[in-house]
């Protein structure tokens, strides 16, 4: 088998030559191309990370204000329902009603606590707890002195309270 003497005729130089050079030039228009692609892609990339820290950056920030403005909100609440709880009112079998006086008594009692800041309540909360437990309740007869079993101190003021037969 013998390769035909195409290197001689001029044409197929030509064609040859042709196919070399569209090589070259269709490869350096791809590696302008791509360079010109991956350029802008780098840019953008280099945008979105700048775009990313300056994000992460106001995220901090505001995770900061928002951490403050807690601190000084907790400082700042105040009382603002109270609520009375008789544990032990069927034991002494009072009534609704009567068990409704004794709250409302007592709610009268401190209700000068709403409004007033968590904290000042949490400090005067041994008064709190004088001022509920030495009040005597005469219904029918009898005269009842409550005692504290449970206070919590919170937006909402909530006493449990054990009713005690007294003197």
């Amino acid at each position: 088998m013998r390769i035909p003497p195409y290197h001689r005729d001029k044409t197929w130089q030509r064609f040859f030559a042709g196919m070399a050079v569209g090589a070259v030039i269709s490869w350096l228009v791809f590696l302008q191309l791509f360079g010109i692609l991956q350029e802008k892609q780098v840019r953008q990339i280099a945008k979105l990370k700048d775009e990313i820290i300056d994000l992460q950056n106001d995220i901090q920030i505001w995770q900061q204000d928002y951490i403050q403005l807690n601190k000084e909100n907790k400082k700042k609440l105040t009382i603002q329902d109270i609520k009375i709880n008789i544990i032990n009112a069927e034991q002494y079998k009072l009534d609704s009603y009567t068990k409704f006086r004794i709250e409302e008594s007592i709610k009268n009692d401190i209700s000068h606590l709403i409004a007033k800041d968590i904290e000042t309540a949490y400090k005067s909360k041994e008064l709190l707890k004088k001022t509920i437990e030495n009040k005597t309740f005469q219904i029918d007869d009898r005269h009842y002195k409550v005692e504290i079993s449970e206070l919590f101190l919170f937006t909402t003021l909530s006493i449990d309270l054990k009713i005690k037969q007294g003197v």
